[in-house]
């Protein structure tokens, strides 16, 4: 064999199920069909648009600074800067990634992985094409954006999140199709920066995975900020006009509407990477292109695991699937794996103010039939909060009534993304309401809100 595991795919995913793999003593080679290490997340997704949302942040501290006794004259947006300083720091990951695999002497081969079956892959790439044998192959091909039919975003006008990192210049207006992680966090950033921003979103509400109230607080925030937001909306076609893009809809009354945009962004979710993988070679049968495992990330052929954006029924983060590979390596090299309890999984947006939550919302544990109590603190009666100028938004908790078990947490205001992993570390532990509520939080913290939220289950919050 020339390999213990042989992993397709570089990203959050792939990069660190192979580095387990050798941490676990494995010899790894990792097949990657792009150029440079780290996938999608690395390089069009997570880190460079949560970098262009941490220049946001910081224009918009510049720009209302004045209540601090900061003023900025002239401040001002260069898209193509932030561009060159956002590509900094991917580069510098995806060299660091690079680093770690000569760290670990993961061989990388570059090319377009395909399964053979009986433990060989073929690849394709720029110098020809080679098979190789491992009795173990870890897929984590990811995914890429969905488009609506008939639309293409070749014209420059109409846009998936690859084609909007790279503007040169902040347009005068953006419409959005899809009101999801991707959707709202593009809206908050481009509104920061001046744009006229309008979402459209099929569902109810916007972020609609997330508990109702959230939802709820968003929309208001956003429509404070200026944001249009058209939920219930039904796009029913779009079209480029001399001047940009049109987009014609029917709202919740069913009443069409036309609005016209300089630019359009399609974020309407992502499709697996499944096509030409092989899986005729092998016993594996999709799900709408999706794989289906087990718990240990085992697919329908013997040796073959599936992690990622591309697994049946996995939420599609980057930090999920990390520990997808994680359960992958440990179950390769005999290890104990443990098999993920999504629910324990934090769901982040990193839009302004921020969204995060972990476990069930309070529908989903009523739905389920538990008897449940709830609190919710907002920050506005957090001292942290009125320092940093970000007092809207609240932390919420569900807990089971009977024992105080902790079954979900959601948060949304500042550093909502920082604030929840308190949360999940305690829902991993089983912690009680009880035991947090006796856990010291530091003062002044906005974490003291999470502290607030737990004492409110029992009324007797502090602040509040």
């Amino acid at each position: 064999m020339d390999y213990d595991v042989l992993v397709i795919g570089s990203g959050p995913g792939g990069y660190v199920a192979a580095i387990r793999a050798a941490q676990y003593g494995l010899k790894v080679g990792v097949v990657e069909k792009d150029p440079h290490l780290g996938g999608t997340c690395l390089h069009v997704g997570c880190i460079p648009t949560k970098a262009l949302l941490h220049f946001a942040e910081i224009y918009e501290a510049a720009l209302h600074g004045e209540a601090m006794g900061i003023r900025a004259d002239n401040l001002s947006i260069d898209l193509e800067a932030m561009g060159r300083r956002k590509g900094e720091i991917v580069d510098q990951h995806a060299v660091g990634i690079r680093q770690l695999f000569r760290k670990h002497r993961i061989d990388t081969i570059q090319g377009f992985g395909t399964l053979l079956g009986e433990a060989r892959v073929r690849v394709t790439g720029s110098v020809g094409v080679s098979t190789l044998r491992a009795p173990h192959v870890i897929l984590a091909t990811g995914s890429e954006a969905r488009m609506l039919p008939g639309l293409d975003p070749a014209s420059g006008r109409i846009l998936t999140n690859v084609e909007i990192l790279e503007l040169k210049q902040v347009p005068a207006s953006l419409g959005i199709i899809g009101a999801g992680a991707v959707g709202v966090e593009f809206a908050s950033m481009f509104r920061s920066f001046g744009a006229e921003v309008a979402l459209f979103e099929m569902l109810p509400r916007i972020v609609p995975v997330e508990d109702e109230e959230v939802s709820s607080g968003l929309l208001g925030a956003f429509r404070s900020k200026g944001i249009e937001v058209f939920c219930g909306a039904a796009v029913e076609e779009v079209g480029e006009t001399d001047e940009g893009v049109e987009v014609r809809f029917s709202g919740e009354d069913g009443q069409r509407q036309v609005r016209e945009f300089e630019k359009l962004l399609v974020a309407v979710g992502r499709k697996p990477n499944t096509d030409r993988i092989g899986f005729e070679n092998t016993a594996i049968r999709t799900e709408n292109g999706f794989v289906p495992v087990n718990g240990y990330m085992e697919t329908a052929e013997m040796g073959v695991y599936a992690i990622g954006d591309i697994v049946a029924g996995s939420p599609q983060l980057a930090h999920v699937a990390s520990a997808e590979g994680m359960v992958a390596a440990a179950r390769i090299a005999g290890k104990d794996a443990h098999p993920i309890d999504y629910d324990r999984n934090p769901n982040c947006t990193y839009c302004d103010p921020q969204v995060a939550s972990v476990g069930l919302s309070e529908a989903r544990a009523r739905e389920a039939g538990q008897r449940v109590k709830v609190a919710k603190f907002p920050f506005a009666a957090n001292s942290k909060a009125s320092i940093l100028g970000s007092r809207a938004g609240f932390v919420k908790v569900v807990a089971d009534e009977e024992f105080g078990e902790i079954l979900g947490v959601h948060i949304l205001g500042p550093q909502a993304t920082e604030l929840i992993h308190e949360a999940v570390v305690a829902m991993q532990s089983e912690a009680t309401v009880e035991s947090m509520r006796a856990t010291i939080h530091a003062h002044p913290t906005l974490s003291e809100a999470v502290l607030d939220a737990f004492n409110g289950i029992y009324g007797q919050a502090i602040n509040a």
